[in-house]
């Protein structure tokens, strides 16, 4: 199989963990007999210092022709005058949005799974994590706060103030609502809705939507629950999610809140989808510049967003479980980054973690 794959190192830890990811990809091209190509496009901190804007069209143009997409992380150092003062359309994240926006990709696939070697990293009792933890969480990724109306305003009182508009369509619910109920049916057959139906109006055409939705699928089971029981239930009781399915600004906090659970944020990787195979594979954190060049960043959740890549994109399970097993049995076998060290355990940086995960695939 011969594959074009569009890179976006973007900007910190980006380039590090990134190159570790092509790196794992290229072992399994030489196991497996496949060719992967690739192409680095620009986005970001280092897209605006080059060429004035976060996402250039070229990055979109080569993004759109290529078969996958795998990006690192965006966004400026805390401190950085420059990029703090920038208007809205210029600052990196905007290139992030812009990016899904061009792409299509509406369902961010996140899963949360507590590998056993790091159960001692999961911040939660054992007694809580002591029948495992699996989740995913499927967040519309292309609509809501985050792409409604906004606007800077003075109000009748003469004070500035701000507006971010929600904004659903039913075909916006549907097909991101559709996407968790058929992911339930590979997994344990289990569906929440996390909303705020209780207050909002957007939230309570969510639950329409879903409850008619939910009809289709009798195998499937289905309940709904407010998003701040959620986060509280994601503490007290993780083991009792299979697919939570959410809007955007919900999915982005609370997949950041399930990612800790799991002992790091480094080890949750994601899958962006749409109506096409082309998607967009990223790690679920920042990018954390106060570390970026020092052979510290956790290259796994890049490695493991790649290994999603091999399985959406591509349908290549085979090369997508060796991917994923390798990086159990580093981790069995000791080895740790230094943001899920614990006590006993070998710690390597970023270079070294992506050499052992190769060896083993």
């Amino acid at each position: 199989m011969q594959k074009n794959i569009a890179v976006i190192k973007g900007d910190g830890i980006g380039p590090e963990i990134v190159t570790e990811a092509m790196k794992v990809l290229d072992k399994v091209a030489e196991k497996y007999g496949h060719q992967f190509t690739y192409q680095e496009v620009l986005m970001g901190v280092c897209a605006y210092r080059a060429t004035g804007v976060p996402l250039p069209q070229e990055t979109i143009d080569i993004c759109k022709k290529s078969d996958s997409v795998l990006l690192g992380a965006v966004g400026g150092a805390v401190g950085d005058a420059e990029i703090a003062a920038l208007p809205g359309h210029l600052r990196p994240e905007a290139g992030l949005l812009g990016i899904r926006n061009e792409l299509g990709v509406y369902a961010n696939i996140r899963p949360s799974k507590l590998f056993k070697p790091l159960a001692g990293a999961c911040p939660l009792k054992e007694y809580i994590t002591e029948n495992g933890l699996d989740l995913v969480i499927v967040r519309e990724l292309i609509g809501g706060a985050y792409f409604g109306k906004r606007e800077i305003i003075t109000n009748d009182k003469g004070e500035k103030a701000a507006y971010d508009t929600i904004i659903y369509s039913v075909s916006e619910i549907e097909r991101l609502v559709r996407t968790g109920f058929e992911m339930a049916k590979k997994r344990r057959n289990k569906v929440t809705l996390v909303d705020k139906a209780n207050v909002l109006e957007s939230s309570r055409l969510w639950r329409e939507v879903s409850e008619r939705i939910a009809k289709e699928y009798p195998e499937v089971e289905f309940t709904c629950m407010l998003v701040d029981n959620c986060a509280m239930q994601l503490v007290r009781n993780p083991g009792q999610f299979d697919v939570i399915v959410t809007e955007n600004m919900f999915g982005d906090i609370l997949s950041d809140e399930a990612s800790m659970i799991t002992g790091s944020i480094g080890m949750i990787p994601s899958a962006s989808l749409g109506a096409t195979k082309c998607g967009l594979y990223e790690p679920i954190h920042g990018s954390a510049p106060d570390i970026a060049g020092q052979n510290k960043a956790n290259p796994v959740a890049t490695i493991l967003s790649a290994a999603m890549m091999l399985r959406y994109a591509f349908d290549l399970d085979t090369e997508a479980d060796a991917v994923e097993r390798a990086v159990e049995t580093v981790l069995e076998k000791g080895y740790r980054t230094v943001d899920i060290k614990d006590e006993g355990c070998t710690v390597v940086g970023c270079t070294e973690m992506g050499d052992l995960i190769c060896a083993e695939i």
